[in-house]
């Protein structure tokens, strides 16, 4: 973990009982493509104190830096009545490090004129002025959220007669406004808020137009999926495939479905098929396998070119990588944009690189893979640490593990290991250390118990 972003015990603002909080203060673009998006949800910096329940964001001081829009940002919470000359020694090792990580020729005169922000509210306001969100676009944001809040505390009784007065104003940015939400609450360890927000959510998908559009989308995909996979089971071929498309023909969302997950299956000689099909058929049934046919070579098109688009930008990233000094921190600079084209893109250039023994190349593309696998491991490792962290009892905890298997292996035990290590040099956050060892004796408890079961068949 950075030392701009680390478990720290920090007095609660209510009760000053000490809490174990994550704290984020640099949210720079440059190392971390999500940032934005973690500062302007509301999820950073939040809490719940486990002494008096009090919950909200911890004040902090931050420093937002957008190498794109050429925006470096400092804030500083007057709450915390800090002198100037104080809060310079908080914001200015912050702004080195921007500073540091970019390389010199990206280094800007707006670097050197941070814009200091008094308020919090100012802060999110200029980050979004500088993506074109106009003080309107805040405003119905606002009345959104107000209009969340005053949904969640309806009884549910209630909530359809409600949700129908305001289905106008119910939109796709509601619900994504009320995802945000419940991750932010779910970070706290607000677990009534979480449980709250899912039933209006709930509510939401039933009774209101865009809800139930977005159900039936949902269900309609899953169907698709279900239908695809039995087919799977004596296998595909272009003829049931045709089958299927023909039995969906009246569903878009099917047929969309199916031609995504099937559409290498969907080639010429598919399409011959379906021709020699239509000139065989007759009235009512040739009209309606015509508009499949258009159907089928318009999602078919729109399939192609949003996959060419992947693949070149894949293209575009990848000899990024390759042409900078540092391949791996290049590589873990990257890992929010690698998707799957990235994956195939990648394994393409390692199968060219053997055939034409440009083992320069090669050497590259491999120490590519190695991050992208240490990332992975590393990453599924992490996510089972934290959620152990969360949880209070040994019994939440073992089943935890249990339901992770085999991936608590002596990668998982190192890594833990090293998170321990970590932490007890820090020497600043005592409770996260009992807890982390107390993980550690746990994990060991677990690995020995199955290791005397595997050793008894």
């Amino acid at each position: 973990m950075s030392e701009f972003m680390a478990k720290t015990s920090v007095p609660c603002p209510n009760c000053r009982q000490p809490v174990l909080i994550e704290l984020n203060r640099l949210f720079d673009l440059t190392s971390n493509p999500e940032a934005k998006e973690e500062l302007l949800s509301g999820s950073a910096n939040t809490f719940q104190c486990p002494s008096c329940r009090y919950q909200g964001v911890y004040p902090t001081p931050i420093v937002y830096h957008d190498p794109e829009k050429e925006l470096l940002l400092t804030y500083f919470p007057p709450e915390l009545h800090t002198p100037v000359t104080e809060q310079e020694k908080t914001i200015g090792p912050l702004i080195k490090k921007v500073m540091d990580d970019l390389p010199p020729e990206k280094r800007k005169a707006y670097l050197f004129k941070p814009q200091t922000m008094l308020t919090r509210q100012r802060l999110l306001e200029t980050i979004l002025e500088a993506d074109g969100i106009t003080p309107e676009m805040m405003k119905a944001q606002q009345e959104k959220l107000l209009l969340l809040q005053q949904l969640v505390n309806i009884t549910p009784e209630s909530l359809p007669e409600q949700i129908a007065q305001y289905d106008e104003k119910i939109d796709e940015e509601l619900f994504i406004l009320l995802s945000r939400l419940a991750q932010a609450s779910a970070a706290a360890g607000d677990q009534q808020s979480v449980q709250a927000l899912s039933n209006l959510q709930q509510a939401l998908l039933q009774h209101s137009t865009v809800g139930k559009a977005a159900a039936l989308e949902a269900s309609e995909t899953r169907a698709a999926i279900a239908e695809l996979q039995e087919l799977s089971k004596t296998g595909i071929t272009r003829e049931n495939l045709l089958d299927l498309l023909v039995k969906n023909t009246e569903s878009e969302i099917r047929l969309t479905t199916i031609a995504s997950m099937a559409r290498g299956g969907l080639d010429y000689t598919f399409f011959q098929t379906l021709t020699d099909k239509i000139d065989q058929a007759t009235g009512e049934e040739h009209t309606k396998l015509v508009a499949l046919r258009e159907k089928l070579l318009t999602i078919v098109e729109a399939i192609d070119q949003a996959m060419k688009a992947q693949v070149e930008e894949s293209h575009k990233l990848l000899k990024e990588i390759l042409a900078a000094d540092d391949i791996a921190a290049a590589t873990e600079e990257a890992l929010p944009k690698i998707n799957q084209a990235f994956t195939e893109v990648l394994n393409s250039e390692i199968n060219t690189a053997q055939k034409t023994d440009d083992t320069a190349t090669l050497t590259k593309l491999v120490a590519v893979v190695g991050v992208l696998r240490a990332a992975s491991t590393s990453g599924a490792v992490l996510q089972v640490i934290e959620e152990m962290l969360q949880l209070e009892t040994t019994e939440e905890r073992q089943k935890v593990l249990e339901v992770a298997g085999e991936a608590i292996n002596d990668d998982f035990s190192q890594t833990l290991s090293g998170l321990i290590s970590q932490v007890e040099s820090q020497g600043d956050q005592p409770e996260l250390l009992d807890k982390l060892k107390e993980i550690n004796r746990e994990v060991l408890r677990f690995t020995m118990r199955r290791n005397l079961n595997n050793g008894a068949k």
